[in-house]
């Protein structure tokens, strides 16, 4: 009966590390890519989701939009055509 139940808690854990490491994120890549995870951990949860998105897909928009930030620097402004008269 022990075995049984060392056998079984074996399998278990087994099983849940095979469960946690196919959720596992890839390598940090910089240090901009770092700070937008945690920006995005940490803002995961109070985000809205009026489109039933999930928190996986919220985490990776919130994660997005700030990578474009951090990465593209200061926000061009369009130039203004002037009309010749």
């Amino acid at each position: 009966m022990p075995a049984r139940k060392l056998a079984l808690l074996t399998a278990a854990a087994g099983l849940s590390l095979v469960a946690t490491g196919a959720r596992a994120e890839p390598p940090i890549r910089s240090a901009e890519d770092a700070f937008c995870r945690s920006e995005a951990r940490a803002q995961v949860f109070s985000a809205p989701d009026p489109l039933n998105l999930g928190l996986h897909e919220i985490g990776r928009r919130i994660w997005a939009s700030c990578m474009q930030r951090k990465s593209g620097g200061p926000v061009k402004k369009s130039q203004r055509r002037r009309r010749h008269r």
